[in-house]
């Protein structure tokens, strides 16, 4: 190969296999993916975690999430295991230009962030969608503030078309050199904020107004696809670009299902026949698009690839089509498709190939929970259940009775996977303290407690939700360091007991519905009275100002892992933890 391929990488959010017209969904309007899946290599029988961040640990990693510490959206279980080999490092070690636009969902503070990564650039939101707690406060998708390598910046424009805009100039100024371009849309995750343009056309195609909105946020998508291949197009890289199209999990929107989870299909209620959603263990939860085409690689025209893949099947897949040597001491958990993605047969062994996804959600991981074993067309659910999808592709009849040795095959599949993926369940991942001149900010996304209940979103913030717990941190030098604790974020200036009347964030009510006006507007307040600190063995307390924007600390530490406790009490019989923590080593 004489010039290295670019690779320019979409991958949206809780948009599932249905949410496609190519799919056969005849209520959503998608040309331009459309016709990139008349020109594309399609995966048929792909699989990825069932929610937002295992499913983007395990692209970046080739490790299946769980592996690399990433079993939850939320709680400190969604920080991407500091010494994990991203595949930005790959190619930025190679000669590649490296850049991350959107969603990124695996860690909002150091050393998590996407540009300390292997990301030569980012422009991101904080959490696992606009408006979590770290993100700059009041985003409501329209010309927010995001953070450009970790410092916020503003931008205009609704956030789908700030993303892809922004990936189209990373391209622009990197064209002359192998770049790799990575688009992650936080849409069509909730809330489901868009334009009243794009959602009008469905709002009598479909059976609700979520429904509508959804779909209209996926035309938006569709359109931006549809300028990205264009400028590709311009630029004249469209040949030596590996173009990729997925999605994170299941659909989230797309489909009403009975109790049982199959899916109740008709006019705007689409699931391509597949029982389950975002969540679920059933097809619907984890079988998703992947669509790739790179025609000087032989990777075109419009061909399905049958086989069973997986996400951690697409690092491996994209090192040896721009043949990149794998260093010693790296592998995958997954292997590499290019072969079969050229027009090869699958290897002979491909047959005993076995898959996994499970949802946590929890604190530690439980063996078997909302879990999928997969080989061939064989599905062992929570290993008791077992489908045949050659014959029953909805997952209706359970056969696990007819079919006992294969059952305990995939059982016994399952514990060796489970044996593989398990010896660091208990190793928290720490936030940086003093590794620079910095401000490290804790927020209650990341807070962990036995529950793994976060105060994750604004909404949330402004309503004065309670939780408590500690945050994982590793002081790295010795030191005196200053710690806030606020109840708002730093850049509000709001006094530790205010309340907040009316709207702050001027958000958009032509395309915000009014139910979700507590996310923008509002805030309750809390009489705060005293707060309290332990870290590095010792216990502070100290009263506060009402009129003061935080409690301060200063602390001496020494170097290590330690574990953080913040709270503060309004005379109550309960502890609140602070939203917001900051230290600074000084």
């Amino acid at each position: 190969m004489t010039t290295p391929p670019n690779i320019v990488f979409v991958l949206t959010d809780d948009q599932g296999y249905g949410d496609l017209g190519c799919h056969g969904n005849a209520a959503i309007q998608t040309p331009h993916l459309d016709r990139f899946h008349g020109n594309a290599v399609r995966l048929t029988d792909f699989h990825v975690g069932s929610t937002c961040a295992p499913t983007r640990a395990g692209i970046l990693t080739g490790h299946y999430c769980n592996s690399a510490g990433v079993w939850h959206t939320i709680g400190g279980r969604s920080l991407l295991r500091a010494d994990e080999w991203t595949l930005a490092d790959a190619l930025a070690q190679t000669g590649y230009r490296t850049g991350h636009f959107g969603k990124w969902h695996l860690g909002d503070s150091t050393p998590y962030r996407p540009h300390e990564r292997g990301f030569d650039e980012s422009v991101y939101h904080a959490g696992g969608g606009i408006g979590n707690t770290g993100d700059s406060w009041g985003n409501d998708y329209f010309d927010d503030t995001y953070f450009k390598n970790g410092v916020p910046t503003a931008y205009e424009g609704y956030c789908t078309d700030v993303f892809f805009r922004e990936g189209m100039r990373f391209i622009a100024e990197n064209a002359d050199a192998p770049f790799f371009c990575y688009i992650a849309t936080n849409a069509p995750h909730g809330p489901l904020n868009i334009a009243p343009r794009y959602a009008d056309p469905y709002r009598d195609a479909t059976p609700h107004e979520d429904r509508a909105r959804f779909y209209g946020m996926i035309a938006n998508i569709d359109e931006n696809f549809g300028r990205l291949a264009a400028h590709l197009d311009t630029l004249g890289l469209s040949d030596n670009t590996i173009l990729v199209f997925m999605t994170d999990n299941g659909t989230a929107t797309g489909v009403e299902l009975d109790q049982d989870q199959f899916p109740e299909e008709g006019p705007g209620s689409y699931n391509a026949g597949m029982r389950g959603k975002k969540g679920s263990p059933y097809e619907g939860g984890h079988r998703v698009p992947f669509l790739i085409r790179f025609p000087d690689g032989r990777i075109s025209g419009g061909r399905d690839v049958e086989a069973l893949a997986s996400y951690v099947d697409f690092m491996p897949t994209l090192l040896e089509l721009c043949d990149i040597d794998v260093p010693s001491g790296r592998g995958f958990h997954g292997r590499s498709l290019a072969p079969m993605l050229r027009g090869e047969n699958p290897p002979a062994d491909w047959a005993e190939r076995v898959n996994f996804c499970d949802t946590q959600r929890v604190a530690h991981p439980i063996k078997w929970r909302k879990s999928a074993v997969m080989k061939q067309k064989w599905r062992l659910i929570n290993g008791t259940e077992l489908y045949d999808l050659g014959s029953d592709p909805g997952q209706r009849r359970d056969v696990a009775g007819d079919h006992p040795d294969t059952v305990a095959a995939l059982r016994r599949d399952y514990e060796a996977w489970w044996e593989l993926i398990s010896e660091q369940f208990d190793r928290d991942e720490p936030i940086a303290l003093g590794q620079d001149s910095s401000t490290a900010k804790l927020t209650t996304h990341d807070i962990r407690n036995e529950a793994c209940d976060a105060v994750w979103n604004q909404r949330q913030v402004r309503a004065g939700q309670v939780t408590s717990g500690y945050w994982a941190v590793d002081v790295k030098e010795k030191g005196h360091y200053a710690i806030e604790l606020r109840r708002w974020p730093e850049e509000t200036g709001y006094a530790l007991t205010a309340g907040i009347d009316g709207d702050d964030s001027d958000w958009r009510r032509d395309c915000i519905k009014p139910e979700d006006a507590p996310a923008y507007e509002g805030g309750v307040p809390i009489a705060i009275r005293w707060a309290r600190l332990e870290i590095g063995g010792c216990d502070y307390q100290c009263e506060t100002d009402p009129q003061g924007a935080c409690a301060r600390f200063e602390a001496e530490l020494e170097p290590g892992t330690d574990r953080l406790y913040a709270s503060f009490h309004d005379g109550l019989e309960r502890t609140i933890a602070p939203y917001y923590v900051y230290v600074r080593k000084l």
